[in-house]
């Protein structure tokens, strides 16, 4: 494969001013159980080329399934011609410079997940989902695995030649109670999907799936009979998946450069975060520090090279409060004048382009102690561990989000289980109400497994790092 896309690259020199091919072989496995049965069983294998090119400043990118040496050609050919087919754009920035990514990597693991026996996976999972049984009032559960592993070969016409490997695993359980129209959900290690690293099988493992099953079970059912969560402004102290949600849908997305240029709006929408806003621009309190960095171990934006050959490496995003950074790639980069790009170019499989995605944006720990340090500071306010929806503008400006359990915070102490609670916000307002993070002990990687960008549509998984973060004065209880 490495001789083939060289000889492509090579060919390609003469009628485009750069070009680059990614070979990519994908493999999933899905295990999921439903009531105590099996519910799902899916497990496939992909592989292909992609190829692109940039002549005259336009880009054309074609795919074909397979290795086949023709149909490589073929696509090289179908990428030349739509990009030849574009107007020529003369002034175009050239794209921002980068040593040619040479060698091999793979992300570490001890158990290969696809190695492991259905039965055993099937096990576990069914253990979880009987636990989740065990609660009188719970109607539904659910208990999942996944595995993922995309081996990726790139090479470049600027002479990048690099092979790597990721290999990720997880799982969650859910448990559903129902009574009358009214219907509760409690989720463990976290809602949509659970929680997948990149690590092996012993990560799913660790995760205790049966051991954590009847106290979500029993949450679920109490919050059926729980007080609603009350209207009004308080303290919001947010931790684990929530808290990441909140940096991937408010912060995240609001520094890809491609949204802020423009380029998203008729997909994903734009961003209220002007291209000119490094240094100047206040996103949060002088106590938010965010990072996008694709070297965080375990994280699902975790890599050596992004789909363009970038090295990932810590990238400031914000700095005491203000913008430092964006989301970038090699193209967007030299558009506004930074030296490197981000490293955030990623592609779903063979058959889709690269386009600007997150790595792992991560939420710097802070000095507020531990969360019970951070619960005791908190004379009044409202604790959500575990997203059930969210809504957010296009510009990624007004946002409300729905957990699945809250409590209630009293006196210095957590308190009373509440339903239903939510809250809503206007994003550097929100952030600039952030009066305390957590310590490095209690900073924790999330995972989100269905971010959606793009047109065609791709799906990318991310994870997000955080320790929990108090907010004062939000608007909690919005209908």
């Amino acid at each position: 494969m490495r001789d083939l896309l060289a000889d492509l690259i090579e060919s390609a020199k003469a009628r485009a001013g750069y070009a680059d091919a990614r070979f990519v072989r994908s493999r999933v496995e899905r295990l999921s159980t439903r009531n105590g049965r099996l519910d799902q069983l899916d497990s496939s294998e992909s592989e292909g080329i992609g190829v692109r090119v940039r002549v005259g400043g336009a880009w054309g990118f074609a795919a074909v399934r397979g290795t086949e040496r023709h149909d490589a050609e073929a696509a090289l050919a179908r990428a030349l011609a739509i990009a030849e087919a574009q107007p020529a754009v003369p002034d175009t920035a050239p794209l921002a410079p980068e040593p040619p990514a040479r060698g091999e990597w793979a992300s570490s693991f001890g158990r290969d997940p696809f190695e492991v026996p259905l039965e055993d996976k099937l096990a576990v999972l069914l253990a979880a989902d009987a636990g989740l049984r065990t609660e009188p009032g719970v109607n539904l559960t659910r208990a999942r695995f996944s595995a993922f592993r995309t081996e990726t070969v790139f090479a470049s016409t600027e002479g990048a030649l690099c092979e790597q490997s990721l290999t990720e695993c997880g799982g969650g359980i859910a448990a559903v109670a129902v009574q009358g129209s009214d219907s509760q959900i409690r989720s463990y290690p976290a809602s949509h999907g659970g929680h997948v690293a990149e690590a092996g099988y012993e990560h799913f493992l660790a995760l205790e799936l049966p051991g954590h099953a009847p106290r979500v079970a029993s949450e679920a059912v109490a919050l059926l009979s729980a007080p609603a969560c009350p209207r009004g402004r308080t303290a919001l102290i947010l931790i684990g998946e929530q808290l990441g949600l909140q940096v991937h849908e408010s912060v995240g997305h609001a520094v890809e450069l491609d949204r802020v240029l423009g380029r998203e709006a008729s997909y994903a929408g734009t961003s209220f975060v002007p291209a000119d806003g490094i240094g100047s621009l206040r996103l949060g309190s002088e106590l938010v520090n965010v990072t996008a960095d694709a070297t965080t171990p375990g994280g699902l934006g975790s890599f050596r090279w992004d789909d363009e050959g970038v090295e990932g490496r810590p990238v400031p995003i914000v700095r005491d409060g203000l913008l430092a950074g964006f989301l970038s790639s090699r193209e967007t980069a030299s558009e506004i004048g930074l030296e490197r790009s981000g490293g955030c170019m990623r592609a779903e499989g063979f058959a889709r382009q690269p386009i600007v995605r997150m790595t792992n944006v991560n939420l710097e720990p802070g000095a507020a102690g531990s969360l019970d340090d951070l619960i005791a500071d908190t004379d009044d306010g409202l604790l959500i561990e575990t997203n059930r929806s969210w809504s957010i503008d296009n510009r990624r400006l007004n946002f409300q989000f729905e957990g699945e359990a809250a409590w209630e915070v009293r006196g210095g102490e957590r308190g009373r289980l509440l339903r239903n609670p939510s809250y809503a916000g206007v994003t550097p307002e929100f952030w600039g109400s952030c009066d305390a993070v957590c310590s490095p002990e209690e900073w924790r990687l999330v995972s989100l497994l269905d971010c959606g960008k793009g047109e065609p549509g791709q799906v990318m998984r991310v994870s997000h790092g955080a320790a929990p973060a108090r907010f004062r004065g939000v608007e909690v209880g919005v209908a």
